[in-house]
């Protein structure tokens, strides 16, 4: 099905108007954006085979809206009119789209002949009770039964909306939720709920059963769970061994608001088969926050504060606080809390610590556990982070007194390194392993409640800070992995600029290849950079799609208002730019009384060299002072090792024949040294 909804002003029949993103939202907004069936997909000899749509088929589509009132009038609340996500905003509620084109209310992400097969399926999941009832079942069997086959029907949902695509690769629908949000897309797949093939009830119901079957065997030794439906900031009654929680990811994913797209069906089915269903469904939505009591889902979403950005992440900072002081409030002294987290943005994470050391947890370890399915097609192209940080926390003793940042940051350094080689030899890199180091380094700095500065009176050592310092010590140790940057302890060499630092840290995870720009803005950071100016200032970096363009090629549709000049808010992606790209005039010049950096001298050198100008390479290695720059030649080779043969060999080989201009006249004793190790290297 593809979505329509330009018309000919003069004929009033489908045109060939021009329309830009307004039009067509305005158009969805007044209740004219419409869907048109453009293919058939059936089960041929060869496998799925694809036609044009017959006419009897087209009319069945068509009349299916006549019958949905009949269907829906015996069913609790009708059809699902409570309204969809409003979405927008810099936070959470960036994931949603769908009301920008008229999609206000749940119904309208479901065709006609979709609802009405739900509907059917609702009627008769609330049939079954009644067929229980007269068979003798007991109520424990009923309760159950009828769950499972609602939650059958909610995989149905997932796979029967306006927001399932065709995956050609598979041949089959796939789900509304390939990732976490609720975008438009403009051509999308309607399954048949009654076949055998893709997209059936027949395989909701059956994975369920496998689900069921499995649950029951993994946890037949095991004691009957309390399951519990309250809000963290509440106390609860008695002292654990353990606390584990997974708690929301700062901005990341709305769970409430994508969780009511199977709430609104859940509670049209079983609402009011017993007194604890009542109670749970009696909301017309699951909860959000509530501004009254200020409680409810955590998530810094401005939506939900009246576009307040600065109230919606105070709400979510308090309200993290309080969970984490309840939830160590009831671990006995030995316990344990596990926290959960997997968000590659330094504001989520500094926000999380900060709100753990001020609840009063010592944070004594790290775990990067692989979680993250690296299929799907929200991974695809992407470089999510490939695993989830588990932090392993225990309680601050009441009697902990004020630490001295000078002390902290070098029990720090002493503690760190040993985790660092364990995890690198684990085989975790990227954002990753940035992250992971961060629990061993906490427990030097939250063992205390605060961390003075010794040489400033009254002044602190905040989260922020202390992050910053852990990680430019996992980036100096990641740089020190590359060939010949690396010193004695497998550390970066010491006196390379942030900027040369940066390059060599980013071409050594992601080469030229387009990087997801949480990662960047990440490493940025850690080099005392900004992302901005790695853009404008140094010309390094250029900005790839934009978020909406790449959800749009996720969902074979979507949108993308951004222009082509991409911004750090916009995009989702940053490439490194080639030594030839970066047109700046005055690259590699000395400004200001400042060096230049030396990775930007390098390309200069690779810009006169490959203009034949050997005199003016020569006059500017002189100027420069790099004949007796220690730095320069091991830079010059680490720069050959990651160019590889296979990826960029011109520039491979115009910095080898640069390497060996050099070094013939006469260089830096390391110079011939580090050339000699590579050229046996090579030869082996």
């Amino acid at each position: 099905m593809s979505r329509s909804g330009a018309w000919c002003p003069v004929c009033g029949g489908p045109g060939t108007v021009a329309m830009t993103i307004e039009d067509i939202r305005a158009e969805g907004m007044d209740g004219r954006l419409g869907a048109q069936m453009t293919a058939v997909v059936v089960d041929g000899q060869r496998g799925k085979e694809y036609r044009l749509p017959e006419r009897t088929e087209l009319t069945a589509a068509q009349e299916a809206a006549s019958n949905l009132e009949n269907t829906f009038k015996d069913i609790p609340f009708g059809l699902p009119t409570e309204p969809t996500p409003k979405g927008g905003g810099s936070g959470a509620g960036r994931a949603f789209s769908v009301q920008n084109y008229g999609m206000t209310t749940w119904a309208s992400l479901f065709t006609s002949r979709q609802l009405l097969s739900l509907g059917t399926f609702v009627k008769h999941t609330r049939a079954t009770r009644d067929a229980m009832r007269a068979e003798g079942y007991s109520e424990e069997w009923k309760e159950a039964l009828c769950s499972y086959l609602a939650l059958a029907l909610d995989r149905l949902a997932d796979r029967a909306s306006t927001i399932c695509t065709w995956d050609i690769g598979y041949s089959k629908v796939n789900h509304t939720f390939s990732r976490y949000a609720l975008p438009i897309t403009w051509d999308f797949c309607e399954a048949n709920p009654i076949s055998s093939t893709t997209g059936n009830y027949g395989s909701a119901v059956d994975w369920i059963f496998k689900y069921v079957k499995h649950g029951l065997y993994a946890t037949k030794c095991s004691p009957p769970p309390n399951a519990v439906c309250q809000s963290a900031t509440r106390q609860i009654n008695g002292i654990f061994d353990a606390v584990v929680t997974d708690p929301p990811y700062y901005d990341a994913i709305p769970y409430s608001d994508l969780m009511d797209f199977f709430y609104v069906w859940l509670r049209r089915c079983i609402s009011d088969f017993t007194p604890k269903f009542k109670e749970a469904f009696s909301l017309s939505l699951g909860p959000k926050w509530d501004e009254e009591i200020e409680d409810g889902e955590l998530i810094d979403d401005e939506s939900r504060h009246k576009g307040n950005a600065i109230k919606s992440r105070l709400a979510y900072e308090e309200g993290m606080f309080r969970a984490f002081q309840t939830s160590l409030s009831i671990l006995n002294q030995q316990g344990r809390m596990i926290v959960v987290f997997a968000n590659k943005q330094p504001d989520a994470w500094e926000t999380l610590v900060a709100s753990l050391i001020r609840a009063g947890a010592v944070a004594e370890g790290s775990w990067p556990i692989v979680t993250e399915m690296t299929t799907g097609l929200r991974n695809i192209g992407r470089a999510s982070l490939a695993s989830s940080v588990w932090l392993v926390c225990r309680k601050r003793s009441e009697i902990a007194r004020p630490g001295w940042d000078n002390q902290v940051l070098e029990e720090m350094r002493t503690r760190i390194y040993e985790r660092l080689r364990e995890f690198w030899d684990a085989g975790i890199r990227g954002p990753d392993f940035v992250w992971a180091a961060t629990g061993p380094a906490l427990e030097s700095y939250s063992k205390h409640p605060v961390v003075k500065k010794a040489d400033q009176p009254d002044a602190f050592l905040e989260v922020p800070e202390f992050l910053r310092h852990v990680r430019r010590i996992v980036v100096d140790y990641v740089v020190g992995q590359i060939p010949h940057i690396r010193n004695g302890n497998g550390q970066a060499v010491e006196g390379l600029d942030d900027l040369t630092l940066y390059y060599l840290l980013h071409r050594h995870d992601f080469g030229l290849d387009e990087a997801p720009v949480g990662a960047c803005i990440l490493y940025a950071q850690s080099c005392n950079l900004a992302d901005r100016d790695l853009v404008d200032r140094y010309d390094l970096l250029a900005y790839g799609k934009s978020r909406a363009a790449i959800e749009a090629e996720e969902d074979e549709g979507g949108e993308d208002d951004e222009s082509e000049a991409e911004t750090a808010t916009s995009s989702s992606t940053v490439r490194l730019k080639r030594w030839e790209q970066r047109q700046r005039k005055d690259l590699g010049i000395n400004a200001s009384g400042r060096v230049a950096p030396l990775v930007d001298q390098v390309h200069r050198i690779m810009r006169l060299w490959r203009a034949g100008d050997v005199q003016k390479v020569d006059s500017y290695l002189e100027d420069q002072g790099l004949r007796r720059n220690a730095l320069f030649p091991r830079l010059l080779q680490a720069l050959i090792e990651l160019s590889g043969k296979s990826t960029q060999p011109e520039e491979r080989s115009l910095l080898e024949s640069i390497m060996n201009h050099i070094t013939a006249r006469g260089m830096h004793p390391q110079m011939r040294l580090i050339r000699d190790e590579h050229i046996s290297r090579e030869e082996v």
